[in-house]
């Protein structure tokens, strides 16, 4: 099932980038970051009120909280960098190169979170920084 959520995340990451490429012509990159922001801070507590998942924020720790700052902040300043990126060049090279982050996340995990660096995760992360590079050159 996991990988159905995944395929999604694909497909809407894609539609990100060519609806962004539009929608930022002539915006300025980071005021067009926050608009996108207000529209997904809306959505996502629809769905967490739509839910019932709120009655759960009493049950956070102060990891949970600090880690999920961490990546709020992370998440924050990727989009600005993307579309800052996706004003001033082609979506069929900066989509690719921001999914260097596959690549990335993998040594980051073995090296930070102890995941098992196999032949095959190797070889992946290996054919998407080569597909990276046949893409932008």
């Amino acid at each position: 099932m996991w990988w159905i959520y995944a395929l999604l995340s694909a497909v809407f990451a894609a539609l990100t980038a060519i609806f962004a490429k539009v929608g930022i012509k002539g915006v300025d990159s980071d005021l067009a970051t926050a608009l996108r922001t207000v529209v997904i801070l809306v959505l996502a507590w629809g769905i967490v009120f739509f839910k019932g998942s709120a009655r759960h924020l009493t049950e956070l720790t102060k990891t949970n909280w600090a880690f999920l700052i961490l990546s709020g902040c992370a998440t924050g300043l990727s989009w600005i960098f993307y579309f800052k990126a996706l004003q001033i060049g082609r979506v069929s090279w900066v989509a690719p190169v921001d999914k260097l982050s596959v690549a990335i996340a993998i040594v980051l995990a073995v090296v930070f979170l102890g995941e098992p660096l196999t032949l095959k995760t190797a070889l992946g992360a290996g054919f998407i920084i080569l597909g990276t590079l046949v893409l932008i050159a």
